[in-house]
């Protein structure tokens, strides 16, 4: 049987950001993902995004897989304003089946029928502020989508989706940059930039979801009231920039390529012209890498952060088990002290 997915332990909190990185495989892992899939799936991203007051942080679609860090806050104390509820009924269902709704729960709310008020409400909103009916929407909205367009049945995914939780501030910044650094790692661009189907080039291209989303990764829970203004005038954009180039040049040994990326002449001239802006170099080292403990590692953060959950989930360790945070190894050994990780992983770490 599954183990319980890793949730926050403080997922209701009002204060306390609860952050994860989300991994789901294409069945047998065939490459079926083409253009016109990658823009349908960003268009259901962001249509689940909206319905469920979830916030995609960064992003990346694949040919065969998908990444995203995505902020699942708490449902508002008192629950959504009615107007707002309905808004974001309108985001999945038709006018009419709004309306309907709409006229129901006013007819309840000047009857003084909280109850009811409350039923109709709950009707939809039990899929809001919800990690897994988040990933239930878009995986199962774009699986019917997939198979009716391609002629096809059966299942979509490979088991179940991934998740790792991860810690605001160093950390989320880590895993957002290397999200958007997956095409260069595989080879598909020579800048991030360039990659269509990421958060950066979103960001890029003028998008303020997408910008928004950078920001707010970028800066921490200081940052949740953040608007994509922030990224050029506040410097993000240069800032980001910075740990991507500083990571993502091409690699060679004895003359091949041992690692596909910019070509690093063009990175470090650019990176010269930044010099006098601080940028994170232990950021830039690590995500060059893949590094296994940001799939498998199941909760990502600074030792007190670790030790939380640890203490929170106690039950999910062995009884000899006496602390939650481990010093990582391989890649990731470069933010030892900064990052900490749940699992001891032994092979294939970086």
């Amino acid at each position: 049987m599954a183990k319980p997915r890793w949730i926050a332990p403080w997922k209701d909190s009002q204060v306390k950001p609860a952050i994860y990185h989300l991994i789901s495989r294409v069945v047998d892992r065939r490459m079926a993902f083409g253009p016109e899939e990658k823009e349908k799936f960003g268009m259901f991203m962001r249509m689940i995004e909206k319905f469920t007051g979830c916030r995609v942080l960064s992003y990346c679609l694949m040919s065969n897989h998908f990444h995203l860090l995505l902020e699942v806050p708490p449902m508002p104390n008192g629950g959504l304003p009615d107007e707002m509820f309905l808004g974001r009924l309108g985001v999945l269902y038709s006018k009419a089946r709004v309306e309907a709704v709409g006229e129901s729960l006013r007819t309840a709310r000047e009857a003084g029928d909280d109850a009811e008020a409350d039923r109709i409400v709950g009707q939809y909103s039990y899929r809001m502020h919800d990690l897994s009916e988040f990933m239930k929407a878009l995986l199962q909205r774009f699986s019917h989508w997939f198979n009716r367009t391609h002629g096809r049945t059966g299942r979509l995914w490979e088991q179940r989706f991934k998740s790792v939780l991860v810690e605001d501030g160093v950390a989320a910044r880590t895993m957002a940059a290397y999200i958007d650094l997956n095409p260069v790692r595989a080879g598909l661009c020579k800048d991030p930039a360039d990659y269509r189907w990421s958060s950066y080039a979103e960001a890029v291209a003028g998008g303020q979801l997408a910008r928004a989303g950078l920001v707010r990764a970028l800066r921490g829970h200081e940052g949740h009231a953040g608007t994509a203004r922030a990224w050029a005038q506040g410097g993000l954009a240069k800032e980001y920039r910075a740990i991507l180039l500083g990571q993502g040049v091409e690699v060679k040994v004895d003359g091949r390529v041992k690692r596909q990326g910019m070509n690093r002449d063009v990175a470090e001239r650019e990176l010269a012209a930044m010099e006098s802006r601080r940028c994170d170099v232990s950021i830039s080292k690590l995500i060059r890498h893949r590094v296994r403990y940001f799939s498998d590692g199941a909760v990502i953060g600074g030792r007190g952060f670790v030790d939380e959950v640890f203490r929170e989930c106690r039950d999910r360790f062995g009884a000899n088990r006496k602390s939650g945070a481990r010093k990582p190894r391989g890649a990731l050994a470069a933010l030892s002290g900064e990052v900490w990780t749940a699992r001891d992983l032994r092979v294939g770490v970086g």
